[in-house]
C-alpha cells in the first residue's frame, strides 16, 4: 500500500507521521494537547447524514470529562462528506484517502495515529445508546489480563431485532453473528458473553493487544477482518466477549458495496482457521446433538446408547466434548464449502 500516494492527514504529528502524511496548511494541528485515554476510530464512504447522527449519539453519550478523540478516515466520499469534514474541530482528527482503501486499510492506518491506550472501532451507522461504553469497559474490566476484544448487542434500526450478539460458528463451519440475546435475568447476573468472535461494528480493545496482532489484515476486503483478528487474539490467549447489557442501533450494512466479496473474505478465513472454527463451535454441535436426539425419539431403542447419552450430555451443556459424530458432521459441510469455493475461485495463489 503506498500510502503516501492515496492518503492525506489532516494532523501530521502523530506516531512520527509527518514526512508521509503532510498535514494540510488549512486544517489546524489536532493531535496538540495532553494525550486522550480512548481512541474512537470510525471509517468513512458516503453516507453523511448517517454519520453526523451517530457522531452525535457517539458525544451525547460518553461520560462527561472522558479524554477522547475521535479519527475520521474518509475513504474518497463524494457525497459532501469532505466538505463536512473541514467544518470540524477538536476531538475530531480527519484522515483524507485518496481513493477508497477499504475498511481493513482504512482502520489500520487510522490506529497508527491514534494516541489513545484504548481503541474503539465504530461503523459510522450506528445510533449509540446511553452507557453502551461504560458496560464495554466493564465487561473488558471483568476478564482481567485474558481479556482480548470486546463487541456488544447492536440492534437492527429498522426491525428492532437483534442483529449481533456476538460471532459463533454455525452447521456449516462459517462465522455468523449469533441472534440471541439472554433473558434479562441472566443478563443481571451473567452480564459478559464469551464468544469466538466479535463485529468491528463496534468494538473495543486495547491499542497494545491490537500492536501486539498486528491490526487488520489488509487481504480481506470489507468482511471478515474483525473476524480474523478476534481469532488471532484467540490463538493468543484471549477471550473476547460480549457485553450484553451495552446495546446499541445499527443501520445494517448500509456503506455502498458492502457485501461483494463475502464469499471470497469467507474463503479466506476458512483456509486460515478451519480447524480453530471446527473446535469453537459448541453452539453447532449441540444443534447437530438436539437434531440426532429427534431424530431417534420414535425409536429411541434403535439408537446406540453411549451416542444418545453423550449427545444429551453435549446439548444439556453438561459435556463440554461434543460426540466425534457431530464434529464429523462439521468437518463435512465446511469440506463442501471448500468444494464450493474451490470451484468460484480456483484454487489459493496466496499463503494465509
Amino acid at each position: 500500500m503506498k500510502e503516501g500516494n492515496e492518503t492525506s492527514a489532516h494532523d501530521s504529528r502523530a506516531s512520527g507521521a509527518d514526512a508521509r502524511f503532510p498535514a494540510s496548511a488549512s486544517t489546524p494541528d489536532r493531535a496538540s494537547g495532553p494525550a486522550p485515554s480512548i481512541s474512537f476510530i470510525i471509517p468513512l464512504f458516503n453516507c453523511l447524514e448517517l454519520t453526523r447522527a451517530g457522531l452525535a449519539s457517539l458525544q451525547a453519550t460518553l461520560p462527561a470529562g472522558l479524554a477522547h478523540e475521535v479519527i475520521l478516515v474518509d475513504d474518497g466520499s463524494t457525497d459532501g462528506t469532505r466538505e463536512w469534514l473541514a467544518t470540524l474541530g477538536a476531538p475530531y482528527r480527519v484522515v483524507l484517502n485518496e481513493r477508497n482503501l477499504g475498511y481493513a486499510k482504512a482502520n489500520n492506518r487510522a490506529v497508527r495515529l491514534a494516541r489513545g491506550e484504548w481503541l474503539v472501532l465504530l461503523n459510522n451507522d450506528l445510533i449509540l445508546l446511553p452507557g453502551w461504553f461504560e458496560k464495554m469497559r466493564r465487561a473488558h474490566a471483568s476478564l482481567g489480563p485474558r481479556a482480548g476484544l470486546i463487541g456488544n448487542v447492536q440492534l437492527d434500526v429498522r426491525s428492532g431485532l437483534v442483529d449481533h450478539a456476538g460471532i459463533v460458528i454455525n452447521r456449516q463451519g462459517k462465522p455468523v453473528h449469533a441472534l440471541n440475546r439472554s433473558a434479562w435475568l441472566s443478563r443481571l447476573f451473567r452480564p459478559v458473553r464469551q464468544v469466538p468472535a466479535v463485529t468491528g461494528a463496534c468494538l473495543l480493545v486495547r491499542r497494545d493487544l491490537w500492536q501486539q496482532l498486528g491490526g487488520f489484515d489488509e487481504g480481506y476486503v470489507n468482511g471478515g477482518e474483525d473476524i480474523d483478528l478476534c481469532f488471532r487474539a484467540r490463538a493468543a490467549g484471549r477471550v473476547n466477549a460480549v457485553a450484553l447489557r451495552s446495546v446499541i442501533r445499527h443501520h445494517v450494512s448500509s456503506s455502498p458495496g458492502r457485501k461483494l466479496r463475502d464469499e471470497e473474505n469467507s474463503y479466506r478465513l476458512a483456509r486460515r482457521w478451519h480447524r480453530e472454527f471446527v473446535a469453537a463451535a459448541p453452539e453447532a454441535t449441540r444443534d447437530w446433538c438436539r437434531e440426532y436426539l429427534a431424530a431417534i425419539l420414535p425409536e429411541p431403542e434403535s439408537a446406540g446408547y453411549p451416542l444418545a447419552r453423550h449427545a444429551l450430555l453435549h446439548a444439556l451443556h453438561l459435556q463440554p466434548t461434543p460426540p466425534a459424530e457431530a464434529v464429523a458432521s462439521l468437518e463435512a459441510a465446511l469440506e463442501r464449502e471448500f468444494a464450493e469455493w474451490r470451484r468460484r475461485f480456483g484454487e489459493p495463489r496466496d499463503a494465509v
